[in-house]
């Protein structure tokens, strides 16, 4: 049996509730899933970084419940090069 801290049991709850509310919204499990796969590096004694993303997670996991939110869309950034110039 494995014993998890209380923040881990945090982290994999709200992992749960996001992919569950992120079923319906186009885009939404695989940002979900990169996410959490990015993050997962972050080493257990950096408690504070972890809790601040648990938090973050937390506010977008009410976003991603709100009935108005259709999808996901993400910000990319492009290098100077890979702009179109006119």
């Amino acid at each position: 049996m494995i014993i998890r801290s209380n923040l881990q049991k945090q982290v994999l709850s709200l992992y749960k509730h996001l992919i569950r509310a992120g079923k319906d919204k186009p885009g939404a499990l695989p940002r979900i899933q990169h996410e959490f796969r990015r993050n997962a590096k972050i080493p257990r004694t950096e408690v504070m970084r972890i809790e601040y993303l648990v938090r973050r997670g937390r506010r977008q996991l009410e976003q991603l419940k709100d009935v108005n939110t259709k999808q996901l869309g993400a910000f990319i950034k492009t290098s100077p090069d890979q702009s179109e110039s006119t």
